[in-house]
């Protein structure tokens, strides 16, 4: 049986031509870059040039680019870091409601501490609403985090009017990027932004590493103490395979993110069209356009989400029921409840997210096998209404 591979949001297979330029860094360049010997700085030099290389990329200073153990640590330290250094001015922060669980979580923490936090509400695609956000700004707000786009339903947020309404007001605008650093064009300048996060694995990079952008000047608190690295900010021994990885992998996505979007959204674009026209009493969660290239999330009436997954499984096809930090929760979509949609509908989504190496063939396959197994948890499932399952398979029939 062919194994498909479906979860791209998930993570992603690294790119050989990114594990080649790894490979030295486990045997031969193996240094410690803090250790002051010809070893050390072999690494030093690959980790410098590795940092240069991704500030080039998204409009940075080399200075700007810290490296962490991926999206959620940098998550973590964008929110924390900045509440904490700017708590003298204000202690009020907004994320918006359909953050990934890094932020939503950290928000609700801080709010132990002493933090007062709003969450931005959206519309019924999942876009912050600006005027509603506007609303929200009060003397004491000092951080807003709206992602660049949803790590479930692929929608991409109006950054650029978050970000000129921060900046008018003096506040302090983070976004995470993680879904769309392979997929978009990131330039911390152009919608300028204070904090941005992003991590490798997304991008057919190694998992275990990614990025905080801090813009210089900026005040921020520290995420790990008790070593040098990181120019004092961020502790623990550098991983260097990982960050040559790491900037080999932005390179490739960004040189060839045109064409690969291309190709990913025509997938898309047959997969959702397919569905749409062939399965009755689904929904497209998202935008219709301003989505992700790879993203197409489906909730699928009278059936549970889970269930789909795992019969999917089952014929070879990997798909997600919410995002990978959540996905063994039995709770339906935080993102999905934000958006209005019912709870049952919520617990019915599932998430198909396509990569650069998959074909036409296996969306066709895909589709059929998925009309096959919807036809049969409905047989099953007893909140489908008799009288639209006879309806339904007197037309199969």
């Amino acid at each position: 049986m062919e194994r498909i591979y479906f979860d791209h949001a998930a993570t992603t297979p690294v790119d050989a031509r990114v594990l080649q330029k790894m490979l030295p860094y486990f045997s031969d360049n193996f240094g410690n870059p803090n250790s002051q010997h010809w070893f050390g700085r072999r690494s030093v030099t690959a980790v410098d040039e590795a940092r240069d290389l991704i500030a080039s990329l998204i409009g940075a200073k080399p200075g700007e680019i810290y490296f962490t153990s991926g999206g959620t640590e940098s998550d973590n330290w964008a929110i924390r870091g900045a509440a904490h250094a700017q708590a003298a001015k204000g202690k009020h922060l907004i994320v918006s409601a359909v953050e990934h669980p890094a932020m939503i979580t950290t928000a609700k923490e801080l709010e132990k501490e002493g933090f007062e936090v709003s969450f931005a509400p959206v519309d019924e695609y999942g876009r912050v609403d600006v005027q509603k956000l506007k609303a929200l700004l009060r003397s004491d707000t000092t951080f807003v985090g709206v992602m660049t786009a949803n790590n479930e339903v692929g929608t991409v947020q109006p950054i650029a009017e978050i970000s000129a309404l921060c900046k008018e007001r003096g506040i302090l605008f983070f976004t995470d990027a993680v879904q769309a650093a392979g997929a978009l064009k990131i330039d911390v300048k152009d919608p300028a932004v204070d904090l941005l996060s992003f991590s490798a694995h997304k991008f057919y990079g190694p998992k275990g590493v990614g990025v905080l952008y801090i813009r210089s000047g900026l005040k921020m608190g520290k995420i790990i103490t008790g070593g040098h690295q990181e120019r004092t900010m961020r502790g623990g021994t550098t991983n260097v395979p990982a960050i040559v990885g790491m900037a080999e992998a932005f390179r490739l996505a960004q040189e060839e993110r045109e064409r690969n979007a291309a190709y990913v959204s025509s997938l898309r674009d047959r997969f959702i069209s397919r569905v749409l026209r062939e399965i009755p009493y689904v929904k497209l969660n998202g935008h219709p356009q301003e989505r992700l290239p790879a993203n197409a999330n489906f909730s699928f009436r009278y059936i549970e989400g889970e269930s789909l997954l795992f019969s999917l499984d089952l014929a070879g096809i990997a798909v997600s029921s919410g995002s990978a930090c959540s996905s063994g929760s039995l709770e339906p979509s935080h993102a999905l409840l934000a958006m209005g949609l019912p709870e049952g509908l919520a617990h019915g989504s599932v998430r198909f997210s396509f990569g650069k190496d998959n074909t036409p063939a296996q969306i066709d396959y895909a589709v059929d096998k998925l009309k096959e197994i919807v036809l049969k948890l409905r047989a099953l499932s007893p909140l489908f209404p008799k009288e639209l399952k006879n309806e339904v398979f007197e037309k199969e029939n």
